[in-house]
Parts: structure tokens; sequence; C-alpha cells
């Protein structure tokens, strides 16, 4: 019988501000989490992953390596972060050098379920839950849909 190659889960390398306050079980490693941050359970935050002061990352999400989350966040419940856009027509297979970065802004709020893609997200903006980002965001606003797409305000 063969046995698996098995990895806790835990935390370990991480550099924490003050006041910050984690839900175990979660995954974070090699990461920085500012002043004031919020990480809830069942959570991976992952290697080089920057997240600024103050900001919430509710549970089940996952942000993956090449993210920096700007200060007063909040990232929802089950958001996905991805860095590898299947350039070649599939999976990178850990190609890092096919992995594009993510840059979110101050401010922004990821609705439940959303998934962003490698993009750039302006200060400002509101990300509607269970939307897909695409491209970048450079106009402050509200953003929903599959792709996500700026809401316009009612008249």
């Amino acid at each position: 019988m063969n046995r698996p190659e098995i990895h806790q889960a835990g935390v370990r390398d991480v550099d924490f501000g003050t006041g910050v306050k984690i839900v175990k079980p979660c995954n974070l490693y090699g990461c920085k989490i500012g002043d004031d941050c919020f990480v809830g359970p069942f959570t991976e935050i992952q290697k080089g992953v920057v997240v600024g002061a103050r900001t919430r990352v509710q549970s089940h999400a996952l942000i993956c390596e090449l993210v920096t989350i700007g200060e007063d966040c909040f990232v929802g419940h089950g958001v996905m972060f991805v860095n590898d856009t299947f350039s070649t027509g599939g999976p990178a297979r850990g190609n890092k050098e096919l992995w594009r970065e993510t840059v979110i802004g101050n401010r922004v709020s990821i609705g439940s379920n959303a998934t962003i893609m490698p993009v750039k997200i302006t200060d400002d903006v509101v990300i509607g839950a269970g939307s897909v980002v695409t491209r970048d965001i450079t106009t402050p606003g509200t953003y929903a849909g599959n792709p996500a797409r700026r809401l316009l305000a009612d008249s």
C-alpha cells in the first residue's frame, strides 16, 4: 500500500502586524498580514502575499502567490484569486514564469464567491458576489457579473 506525502496545514513564517486575529484552521505561510487584520477559518494565504492594514479576509478564501491587497479591504467568503492564466492552453504546472500578479487597491470590497483573475483594481471599488473579474478596473465604482462590468447608478 502506498502512503501519500502529508503536509500539515498551519501558520508558519508569517510577518504579522499588531492586533491581527486569525481563526483556525487556516493555512498561512510566507506572507505578510498588516496591523489589525482579521483572517477567517479555512483560509489559505500563500507565500509572498501582502495583506494591508485593517483588511478582513473571510472564511474559505484562497489568496495565491503574487497577490497584494491594500488597506481597509474586505474579502468575502469563498473568494478565489488566480495567478495562472492558462496562457499555454493548459495549467502552468508550477512554471511560475507563466503566472501573473494581482494588485488590489485600498478600500476594495470583494463579495462572496467572486473570482479574481490576475488584474489591477483601483481604490474604492465594490465587486459583487459571484463576479468574475477578468480585466483591470481603473475607475472607482461597483462592478458585478461574469465578466464583471461597472454598474451605473440609477438616474
